[in-house]
């Protein structure tokens, strides 16, 4: 455990004023209230506040959120009290520490409703006091270094609840090291065989090539020479979570995975690091639409800096950053270099952001009366990366990456989302569906009289523009969703041998967090709620009954009495997928996932559309996908995988083989399944596969009606 005075040795490096008795007195304090408590690994429990306080040193931060990391748990698991501490250490740092007590007993890892809210908590303690999100952070990075202590179980539910929520926030206030860290360690716990492998490879990498960071660095760094520009030149090679991510989102094998190291050029001057993007652009070849320059268009937490990707020595492609040092403090820091100290005094950083507008700008239009949607905009806006497009007036509008011309138009006004009929990029026609890049000029076309098309969630991303047209079609098709979720409830309740009525309707309402009766029908006929789900907010003891068996004849609704049906055999829909219907003359209605290519085609002829969805309930394992594999090359490989398939309950319909190589097959396997869940279940069961190096859902576009 650090000592107190090595702990203040640590303060006093960047505050000499450090008020070094008020810590000695905090530090005391929490050692007596945890004495005689220990942590999993049999260590006294007060190293951890301890190590907390260490690492928020590393971000050079004030005396109180120091003391706030000594006392954080002195107040949930100690006789300690609100009261005492704010009479020992004053108010401010009393109500740090009931805010960490507060984030530490919240379940941002539970379910749905409760969930929603407690991020509404999260955000609203970081909207009073950033420095609360930085020790509970803090907290977080000291449990997942030391969480081979815990229990098995205990220790995947903490790495999930790390990689989904606060990795991601460490990442979008700005501290990329915090978040790679938090990343990897969860890495570990949740799959430490695909880390290993990296790690494996990488050294494999490195015996071959040698370690090519030290050669690169001198590169640039001769080029720097000279040019006569002094600039510090830094160079590492990326974690295995992050070679392992851009692996799966490329789909490439390690072999073909090229940019696996970062280097980083510290400049004096903003004009040197357009300096040095030049000098590196002229000596190595830069890779297109790899270019990001966040210092003319900085980050909304205050991050700047020129990203670039180069051809390096051996056509290895290497990521380069280049920022003053004042930004790279910010870089490191993120929203904490608010709170940052040099030589005993604030640091005065010129791109520090005010963190109560950095907050603002996370929640803006957020939608206060819904937890699923206020839920998944937290989460978007929490996972966004940026990109920064221009109005027809020269106007930035930031979005995230990935967004649409659709986001765009929301992004600007809610009705000119509403009217979008149409988008020119850089003064050509494009789809609604087309990806914006950095630089873009964006105009919308508008038509008085438009609606937003349900298709179009599935083609947005920002939490904004999903919850506008979610609005929109609600109100326009409102009446039509309540008259169809009444009888959908009505069914459902005689299916479990109960009467529907007006009260168990509103007493259904509350228990999900809706405003009355008709908002629950609405949403039950546009199938944002399940029948299911209705009956179990009511007779939570029916949940364990078995669902129903559908009738395999008939498995949608939406369709009419005389209508025929078949799945589209490109995108083979599963129960339990989002699903929509077009009429074919001769074929009845063939259906299609919401997400299917085919329907790009059709999107001007809104007339062929048909609502559906699928029946609640247990259907039979009827419906064919087909399953692209790769798999090695071995004696009883293909037995062992159908054997696999078999185990699942699915049945294999055909088998064809596309490629055979001396080490591995490629093949299409058609299974019989039950549906979407059957099929992610299955995927699992053949990911964990040694065998098995490649596996997904095979869309056939030749097989489009």
């Amino acid at each position: 455990m650090i000592d107190v005075e090595d702990l203040i040795a640590l303060v006093r490096n960047y505050n000499p004023r450090t008020n070094a008795e008020l810590i000695r007195t905090a530090y005391d304090y929490g050692l007596r209230m945890h004495e005689g408590q220990f942590r999993h690994s049999g260590e006294p429990y007060f190293t951890h506040p301890v190590a907390v306080a260490a690492i928020l040193t590393e971000q050079r931060l004030d005396d109180d959120t120091i003391i706030t990391a000594l006392l954080h748990d002195t107040i949930e698991d100690t006789r300690s009290t609100y009261s005492e501490v704010a009479k020992l250490f004053g108010p401010e740092i009393a109500e740090l520490v009931d805010g960490v007590t507060k984030l530490t007993n919240l379940q941002l890892s539970s379910s749905e409703t409760r969930q929603a809210e407690n991020f509404r908590k999260l955000f609203m303690a970081m909207s009073k006091d950033l420095r609360v999100i930085l020790v509970k952070l803090a907290d977080r990075l000291h449990n997942m270094r030391t969480i081979r202590s815990m229990r098995p179980e205990k220790q995947a539910q903490k790495a999930r609840e790390t990689m989904e929520i606060y990795a991601p926030l460490a990442g979008r206030m700005g501290m990329q090291w915090m978040r790679e860290e938090l990343e990897d360690l969860a890495f570990k716990v949740l799959n430490p065989e695909a880390r290993k492998s990296i790690i494996r490879r990488f050294i494999t990498l490195q015996k071959e090539t040698g370690d090519v960071i030290p050669r690169i660095t001198a590169d640039i760094r001769l080029e720097l020479e000279k040019a006569q520009i002094e600039a510090d030149v830094f160079g590492r090679a990326k974690r295995p979570y992050s070679i392992w991510r851009k692996m799966q989102e490329k789909q490439l094998t390690f072999s073909r995975l090229s940019d696996i190291y970062g280097f980083r050029v510290i400049t004096r001057s903003e004009a040197d690091c357009y300096a040095v993007l030049g000098l590196i652009h002229q000596r190595w070849r830069a890779v297109p639409e790899r270019f990001k320059d966040y210092i003319s268009q900085p980050k909304s937490n205050g991050y700047r800096s020129i990203h670039t990707t180069v051809s390096g020595r051996d056509g290895k492609r290497v990521e380069v950053q280049i920022r003053t040092r004042q930004m790279h403090e910010v870089a490191e820091a993120g929203v904490a270099a608010h709170w940052s100290y040099r030589d005993g005094v604030l640091a005065q950083n010129p791109f520090a952001v005010d963190p109560a507008k950095w907050i603002s700008t996370l929640t803006e239009g957020f939608d206060e009366g819904d937890h699923d949607e206020f839920l998944e905009n937290v989460k978007l806006e929490m996972y966004t990366d940026q990109v920064f497009c221009f109005t027809p007036k020269g106007d930035v509008v930031k979005l995230p990456k990935g967004a649409t011309p659709i986001d765009y138009a929301y992004a600007i006004h809610t009705r000119i989302g509403n009217s979008c009929v149409g988008a020119k990029v850089d003064g050509i026609r494009v789809p609604l569906w087309s990806r914006l890049k950095n630089g873009q000029s964006v105009e919308i076309i508008i038509a008085e009289g438009q609606r937003p098309q349900a298709t179009w969630l599935d083609i947005v991303v920002t939490g904004r523009a999903k919850g506008a047209i979610r609005r929109s079609l609600r109100e326009a098709d409102r009446s039509r969703f309540v008259k169809l979720g009444a009888e959908l409830a009505r069914v459902a309740f005689e299916h479990v041998g109960r009467k529907v009525s007006d009260k168990a309707l509103r007493t259904a309402a509350k228990t999900l967090g809706l405003p009355d009766a008709d908002e629950l029908l609405a949403r039950l006929g546009s199938a944002e709620l399940t029948a299911r789900e209705v009956i179990t907010a009511i007779y939570p003891e029916l949940a364990s009954q078995p669902a129903e068996e559908v009738d395999a004849r008939r498995p949608v609704v939406g369709l009419g009495a005389d209508q025929t049906f078949r799945r589209a055999g490109c995108c083979q829909p599963l129960p339990g997928e989002r699903i929509v219907g077009i009429t074919y003359r001769g074929l009845g209605v063939v259906i299609h996932t919401i997400d299917c290519p085919a329907l790009a085609e059709l999107e001007d002829q809104p007339d062929r559309w048909v609502d559906l969805q699928w029946q609640d309930g247990r259907h039979a394992p009827v419906y064919t996908v087909r399953l692209a594999m790769t798999i090695a090359n071995g004696a009883g490989v293909l037995g062992h995988i159908c054997s696999l398939i078999g185990s699942q309950k699915a049945n294999i319909a055909d088998l064809q083989f596309i490629d055979r190589k001396p080490d591995f097959f490629s093949l299409i396997i058609e299974v019989e399944l039950r549906d979407v869940e059957h099929l992610h279940t299955l995927l699992t069961a053949l990911e964990a596969e040694s065998d098995v190096a490649q596996i997904e859902r095979h869309r056939d576009m030749a097989s489009k009606p």
